[in-house]
């Protein structure tokens, strides 16, 4: 996931949906599929229907990904696990985020070295 555009835009409350794909690697049209299947993604929309995700939107996003992505659950069994625990999976998505972090940074320290 590309975490440096969420370092960068700190401040920042809404992201668009092509900021928001960037982040995950996914293109608009999965995000627009995900909205229909997921009640939970909740983007707000202007009057000309641009989406803009906010922090809580991408939280749940970001579970979404890793339910399906890492995990290899289809979106039935995310919606399900979600439905089940959606605090135990967003913890865990949250945990997985930061190990690829840590992995990321000591591959950069094996290098320097």
């Amino acid at each position: 996931m590309e975490d440096d555009m969420m370092n960068m835009d700190i401040e920042r409350s809404y992201f668009s949906i092509g900021d928001t794909a960037k982040m995950f690697g996914l293109t608009p049209a999965t995000l627009r599929f995900w909205e229909k299947e997921f009640t939970e993604i909740k983007p707000f929309k202007n009057k000309k229907g641009e989406r803009y995700y906010t922090r809580q939107d991408i939280d749940i996003i970001k579970t979404i990904h890793y339910l399906t992505k890492t995990k290899g659950y289809t979106l039935k069994g995310a919606k399900e696990a979600m439905k089940s625990n959606f605090m135990k999976e967003t913890c865990n998505a949250h945990i997985a985020d930061t190990l690829l972090k840590v992995k990321a940074l000591l591959l950069d320290i094996k290098d320097a070295l």
